[in-house]
């Protein structure tokens, strides 16, 4: 649906100002290869932060009471 969407702005902005539509043709794929280094960095800083997150709450998880296994009925 958002395709879509994109697709029909598109096809107005064809009809509004066809260089400018060319134009966002042209550049849409340049911006996008741009932005990947982007991505990556964001997915490094996410993975780091939650590996930082899993160091400093593991101590509770090692102190945390266990709870005795359920007996199945049946």
């Amino acid at each position: 649906m958002k395709l879509l969407f994109g697709f029909f702005l598109w096809c107005v902005l064809l009809v509004l100002c066809w260089p400018l539509a060319l134009l966002a043709v042209i550049l849409f794929p340049l911006l996008w290869l741009l932005s990947i280094p982007f991505r990556l960095l964001a997915m490094v800083i996410g993975a780091t932060l939650r590996l930082v997150k899993a160091i400093l709450y593991l101590p509770a998880r090692l102190l945390e009471p266990r709870r005795p296994l359920e007996v199945r009925a049946g």
